[in-house]
């Protein structure tokens, strides 16, 4: 199965308090005010948020699915995910952990505590 930037629309939108809100000409979405997902360029990757101690593990382990772009990413708490290349997301599940994950990462404390289904990624 091939995620598209509609699947995207969708999980990001499912999420409490999910908006959309163009930025840079690009579809980016929120929680709070605050940017947990965006759209690339060609609608073929999107942005979400990834500690910085944690993207280079996970680009070691799939390099065809995650990358960072050079000279934009490196001093941010963010990460690429490619949708529909080789080894790229999977499936619609694992494109909602990783769209879960960002909205955690950014949603407000409050609000996030009253979701706790979505720690497990559920």
């Amino acid at each position: 199965m091939v995620t598209t930037a509609q699947d995207v629309r969708t999980i990001a939108l499912s999420l409490p308090d999910g908006s959309e809100k163009l930025a840079w000409g690009r579809p980016t979405f929120r929680v709070g005010g605050k940017i947990f997902a965006a759209l690339g360029d060609d609608d073929t990757t999107i942005g979400v948020k990834c500690p910085k101690e944690d993207r280079a593990e996970l680009i070691a382990a799939e390099p065809e699915k995650f990358f960072v772009r050079e000279g934009h990413d490196d001093n941010y708490a963010w990460i690429r995910v490619r949708l529909a290349a080789v080894a790229a997301v999977a499936d619609a599940g694992e494109l909602r952990s990783i769209l879960t994950d960002s909205w955690l990462q950014a949603a407000p404390k409050r609000l996030a505590a009253a979701h706790p289904e979505l720690v497990c990624g559920d």
